[in-house]
C-alpha cells in the first residue's frame, strides 16, 4: 500500500514510501544547501515527518511553491532517489515520459496527478477547512 496525504476525511494517494522520500530528497539536495529542513523547515521537518496544523500548512504551502520554482529550473536527470544513498536510481531509470521537462513536473502520483499540485491542493484545503494535513 502506498502513502498519501489526508485532510479531513479525504486522502489523496501519492505513491510508495520510497517515491515520497525521493520527492523530499530531491528538494533537500537541490534547495537546501545547509541540509535537510534548513530552508523549508515546515515542509521538510513537519509535513514529511507526519503532518502539519492548519496554521503550519500555510507556511508549508509557501515553501512548497518556492521548492517547485527552484526545481523547475533543473533537468529530470537531476532527480535524487535517496538522499542517504545517492547512488540509488528510480526503478524506471531514465525511461520517463517526454512530458517531463524538469524536476518541477517530474513527480507524478500513483493516480497520475502532479505531486506538487496534489500537495498544493491538500495544504490549501487544510488552511481553508482549518484541518490538519497528515501523511498516512
Amino acid at each position: 500500500m502506498g502513502v498519501g496525504i489526508k485532510v479531513g476525511q479525504i486522502i489523496d494517494e501519492i505513491g510508495s514510501a520510497s517515491f515520497l522520500h525521493s520527492f523530499f530528497s530531491t528538494i533537500s539536495v537541490h534547495c537546501e544547501a545547509s541540509g535537510w529542513g534548513s530552508r523549508f523547515p515546515m515542509l521538510m521537518n513537519r509535513l514529511y515527518q507526519g503532518g502539519v496544523s492548519p496554521q503550519e500548512a500555510a507556511v508549508a504551502l509557501t515553501e512548497l511553491l518556492e521548492a517547485k520554482a527552484a526545481l523547475s529550473q533543473l533537468p529530470p536527470s537531476s532527480v535524487v532517489w535517496d538522499i542517504e544513498d545517492r547512488s540509488l536510481q528510480p526503478p524506471w531509470g531514465i525511461n520517463i515520459s517526454d512530458d517531463i521537462t524538469s524536476l518541477g513536473n517530474y513527480f507524478v502520483s500513483s493516480s497520475g496527478r502532479d505531486v506538487f499540485e496534489l500537495l498544493d491542493e491538500s495544504l490549501g484545503g487544510a488552511v481553508e477547512k482549518n484541518s490538519d494535513a497528515v501523511i498516512v
